[in-house]
């Protein structure tokens, strides 16, 4: 992360920001993810599964250029590492570059038929090009030609885009189906009423031999706004199909029609099926909509009584947790802290441990976030009796180690991290062993302890030859030299 970087560079290892990632990533904290995949890539710059889960980040934040630039790194040395190829599909397909995705689903699914993402992959990408061009029994085939285009060496800008044309008809203002129109009507809505208003002036032949003052021709003019309109209404049809659409509000308002004035036959049922709707929208980067799904929900929930609801408050607090993280997502922290202190304070009343834990976690990563590692400190700290497992625990003693190493509160920095070597070797994790002992190290070295320091070092050091971490064995070396020095001094 780079709350944990100095002028000098990354001051972990590649496994550390590479396992800091995936927990993030899974967490839906996808910028603060980012970050740590990018400073892994600092101490290894071409790591592939690493540039892969950098990309899969971009995807999910709604940046697909960057995500698109990550996966053909990726692919540098290896065109087949299928994990790219589904990666370069994936960002080709959120940029709406649905042909060229379709293209590397194919060819991932020729590579390894057995993995579904591809199957997926190639079904998503058909049906966004039928809604875009109509169905395949509107299209005419040739049987000119081979299929290696989908199995020669290629990069995007090798390809011609395929542009589907306007329809001569559509063009011309001509003839028009009531389907296409009536689908264009709901993309445009009140839209459509300008978009008729100017075809009616193209009927008018005195009017659209005019011209403005400027000399441009109002029939060139009005056939440019047309036009316009018509490339929206295709964007929005790719975008969304209209089916969906409608689906989606039909859903809406039947769930708000049923929940509006008493509960629903099964609420707890209706409880379970709203909240996988709103992680799906927070696993899927799309905060605003999980966001809004999150408050509709509470407001019903808060209307019902604990006899309709007798796990009200855990489905409360739960409920905070999901807008927390939304608003997380979205950059607005003080609203996100409101909202996981509100989860901790339902969580303590009905004395709800997981919830509890849950909620503490959140509230430090929130602090850690802004910088207020005190903050966190105390929080996460609070968290401590709660822990299961000793993976958990070697991770939460690292992370408040590293929170007063940033404080330059080095004695306790180096006592967490003791206390997270101590759960890593309980477990017998390697790659904790690794990070614990070279936060005791910084940490020694501070305090000017320099023989412990060197002896810290020299067990990272093992630990990073035993997991093969190049870049993390190189900087626990250059570390230890300088401990050494100063044993010598």
């Amino acid at each position: 992360m780079s709350e944990n970087e100095g002028e000098q560079g990354p001051k972990s290892t590649f496994s550390t920001y590479m396992a800091e990632g995936d927990q993030l990533y899974h967490k839906g904290e996808y910028a603060k993810a980012v970050e740590s995949y990018s400073t892994a890539l600092i101490l290894q710059p071409d790591d592939r599964n690493c540039l892969v889960a950098r990309s899969k980040c971009y995807v999910k934040m709604g940046d697909p250029e960057n995500a698109l630039r990550d996966a053909e790194a990726s692919l540098k040395d290896d065109k087949e590492f299928f994990k790219g190829l589904y990666q370069k599909a994936e960002a080709l397909y959120t940029m709406g570059d649905f042909e060229f995705a379709l293209v590397f689903y194919h060819r991932g699914h020729k590579l390894r038929p057995e993995l579904h993402e591809f199957r997926l992959g190639i079904q998503k990408a058909q049906e966004a090009i039928e809604n875009s061009v109509g169905s395949p029994s509107s299209v005419k085939l040739e049987s000119k030609g081979d299929l290696s285009f989908f199995h020669k060496a290629d990069e995007k800008s090798q390809l011609k885009p395929f542009i589907h044309p306007l329809k001569k008809e559509l063009r011309q203002h001509g003839q028009k189906t009531p389907k296409s129109e009536k689908i264009a009507k709901q993309l445009l809505r009140e839209l459509y009423a300008d978009k008729e208003y100017l075809e009616k002036l193209l009927k008018d032949e005195d009017l659209i031999k005019g011209k403005t003052r400027g000399g441009e021709k109002l029939q060139d003019l009005i056939l440019g706004c047309i036009s316009y309109l018509d490339t929206r209404t295709e964007f929005w049809r790719q975008q969304k199909p209209i089916y969906a659409r409608q689906r989606d509000r039909k859903l809406m308002q039947q769930q708000w029609n049923r929940a509006r004035n008493s509960p629903p036959s099964d609420p707890t049922r209706y409880v379970l099926s709203n909240l996988e709707q709103i992680d799906t929208a927070l696993s899927a980067g799309n905060a605003e909509s999980g966001l809004k799904k999150a408050r509709e929900v509470l407001k019903t929930v808060q209307g019902w009584s604990e006899d309709a609801l007798p796990n009200k408050n855990e489905v409360l607090g739960n409920l905070y947790s999901c807008i927390g993280n939304a608003l997380m997502d979205l950059g607005e922290m003080d609203k996100a802290l409101d909202n996981h202190q509100k989860d901790l304070e339902l969580a303590r009343q009905g004395n709800l441990i997981d919830s509890k834990s849950r909620a503490l976690d959140n509230i430090g990563r929130v602090y850690a976030r802004i910088g207020k590692f005190q903050q966190a400190i105390d929080i996460w700290e609070e968290k401590i009796p709660l822990v299961r497992g000793g993976l958990e625990k070697a991770w939460l003693f690292h992370e408040i180690g590293r929170c007063y190493l940033e404080l330059r509160r080095h004695s306790e920095a180096r006592d967490y991290g003791s206390r997270s070597l101590a759960a890593a070797d309980d477990i017998a994790d390697e790659k904790w062993q690794l990070n614990a002992n070279v936060l005791v190290a910084q940490a020694e070295l501070k305090l000017g302890n320099y023989k412990s320091s060197v002896a810290h070092f020299e067990k990272a050091l093992e630990r990073a030859k035993v997991l093969q971490d190049d870049p993390a064995r190189d900087a626990i070396q250059k570390a230890l030299r300088e401990a050494r020095q100063h044993v010598t001094q």
